[in-house]
């Protein structure tokens, strides 16, 4: 059965993705058009790419994951620059190892631009912080007077992934000037909207990296660091949440990883296993009782 799919972020944690998709693989379902957010966008631009679960599960395990992590060379040296690129530049890491290993898995598919690809498949959420608006690409890149046609899809996924302070903002050239574009999870981390507009074609399905939001716990918020986790958190959640309502609930995936590390590039082999076991087991109940519509 065809279906659209959306994907939520959560950085290193959606190896729990590759599990379920194995999951819906295995009972046939095949995806028709993709989005996502950050590390749902990976997932999201793979697929629409034509890589199966195996074939992600395989790239991803073969990966070492420190490798994305780039930090200006002055600070291989001296660690305690780091923090000035941080003050300077915005982010620990340049991210343009993690740009160029996005191009060479989606070259290997063919896929260098949004050309590349059948029109409306995938969709990437980003945000621009210079003009403080919610970005989807490729959707919006007429406004900053670039064509959709020619734009690379790995610079795309690389924008929609910019984790803030992480890694370094991605710097687009628009009409009015340059605009710095960080990860799409700050404004959307999980756009069902994109697809759920009331003109569906196929049954769409949502995996969501969390819990429902009626099972999660409240923040404690003991200190200053607490404040600020606790700030972004809603920041990525709350605009989602509100549209969330009983009726999509019954068409999302909730795979529950809050206690893993969106950040954490040195996963163990056994983590990644346990990651990708969520995924499959609570894809594998969410199938015995959804009913596509």
């Amino acid at each position: 059965m065809l279906i659209d799919g959306v994907f939520s972020g959560g950085g290193i944690k959606g190896f729990a993705y590759v599990g379920a998709i194995q999951v819906l693989e295995e009972h046939d379902y095949q995806f028709k058009r993709v989005a996502g957010t950050s590390a749902g966008a990976i997932l999201a631009c793979f697929i629409a790419a034509g890589y199966t679960a195996g074939e992600i599960e395989a790239m991803l395990d073969e990966l070492d994951m420190k490798s994305l992590l780039d930090p200006p060379k002055a600070a291989r040296t001296l660690p305690f620059l780091k923090w000035l690129n941080l003050y300077f530049r915005m982010g620990l890491y340049k991210g343009k190892a993690l740009e160029k290993w996005f191009y060479k898995k989606l070259a290997a598919k063919g896929i260098l631009t949004f050309n590349d690809l059948p029109r409306g498949c995938l969709k990437l959420v980003a945000s621009d912080v210079t003009n403080g608006r919610m970005i989807v690409i490729p959707d919006d890149l007429a406004s900053y007077g670039m064509d959709w046609r020619t734009f690379p899809v790995a610079k795309a996924l690389r924008m929609s992934c910019g984790i803030p302070f992480f890694f370094e903002p991605i710097k687009l050239n628009g009409r009015k000037g340059d605009c710095l574009i960080i990860d799409g999870g700050v404004l959307s981390n999980f756009p069902l909207w994109i697809f759920d507009n009331g003109n569906k074609e196929r049954p769409l399905i949502g995996l969501k990296l969390s819990n429902p939001k009626e099972a999660m716990s409240p923040m404690k918020i003991n200190n200053g660091l607490n404040l600020f986790e606790a700030l972004f958190s809603t920041m990525k959640n709350a605009h989602d949440e509100r549209y969330i309502s009983r009726k999509h609930e019954r068409n999302i995936i909730f795979i529950p990883v809050e206690q893993y590390s969106a950040t954490q590039f040195d996963l163990s082999a056994e983590t990644k296993q346990t990651l990708i076991d969520i995924g499959r087991k609570r894809t594998t109940r969410f199938l015995r009782t959804w009913r596509p519509c």
